[in-house]
């Protein structure tokens, strides 16, 4: 298996924001594009260094770049859940489209934006995984502008097995999901149809962390993995909660058709002392 995790932050911003990945990075990003908007080149705005991460100057925006076009791109890659992701994703865009001009009066300078937000979390409420936000009329639905754009892959949407695959898309999402299953000798040969792919696969199982990388990486790491034992515990919560729910709806309807206590107890594997005090409630409800 890959030794590390794309999903965690520093790992990200290593693999897919280094100038010897421009490759990997233009193939995600056509990934996500319509087939008539296809790049070729792109220049990293905020490439990665090890200064710049220490100093904090690369925890506002993940990958920052501009392609031949000269339309400018933020991909961000957000690992733990937000209430208000839509205003985060909005200001991020906001940031790269006005950072473009220096003078607020120079407006015909400003560069069509796509912001690309891979979120390992459900937000939006989409069953599918690949969601398109852009700015239309809402009587006649023709487009205002083609300045603003908005993508969200929510990763724990993508449920396909590798038989299942069909994009280029889909490949990357299987990467970021699926790495932990291979390495970069054993990369699916659903997934290696993508010379991009394989190599982000060889970059990642071979990549060198100094100390003070593997130190950030542990920490995004360990926050990564507490987050899940937390939403794992509120979802085991949750269900628990909801089967003590089942069974005392069932007592309730049980006790209201002249059950006695020890059968409804019985049915609803409550106990004696609880359908008591269930009938007695009901009693008082009357």
């Amino acid at each position: 298996m890959c030794r590390l995790n794309p999903k965690v932050d520093f790992v990200f911003k290593k693999l897919f924001g280094s100038e010897e990945n421009k490759d990997i990075l233009i193939s995600f990003i056509n990934s996500v594009l319509s087939e008539d908007e296809q790049i070729v080149d792109i220049e990293l705005k905020n490439p990665y260094n090890l200064a710049n991460y220490r100093q904090g100057k690369m925890s506002i925006l993940d990958i920052k770049a501009v392609d031949e076009k000269g339309v400018w791109y933020d991909i961000e890659m957000q690992i733990a859940e937000q209430s208000f992701y839509d205003k985060r994703a909005l200001y991020y865009w906001a940031k790269v489209y006005s950072d473009q001009i220096e003078s607020g009066y120079e407006y015909n300078l400003l560069k069509k934006t796509i912001g690309i937000n891979i979120l390992d979390f459900e937000y939006l409420d989409e069953e599918e995984y690949h969601n398109v936000y852009k700015i239309y009329n809402v009587k006649s639905k023709k487009a205002f502008s083609n300045l603003f754009e908005l993508h969200f892959i929510e990763l724990p949407k993508f449920k396909k097995d590798f038989s299942e695959i069909k994009t280029t898309l889909d490949r990357w999402a299987a990467f970021l999901t699926k790495a932990y299953e291979f390495d970069k000798d054993t990369v699916p040969k659903e997934l290696a149809q993508s010379e991009e792919i394989k190599k982000a696969a060889e970059k990642l199982d071979i990549m060198s962390l100094n100390k003070e990388e593997r130190e950030i990486y542990e920490n995004d790491l360990k926050a990564m993995m507490v987050r899940n034992a937390e939403i794992n515990a509120a979802e085991e919560k949750g269900r628990e909660e909801g089967k003590v729910e089942g069974r005392i709806e069932a007592a309730i309807e049980a006790i209201k058709l002249g059950v006695n206590n020890d059968v409804v107890a019985k049915i609803s594997k409550l106990s004696i002392e609880k359908v008591e005090e269930l009938r007695k409630k009901l009693a008082i409800n009357k």
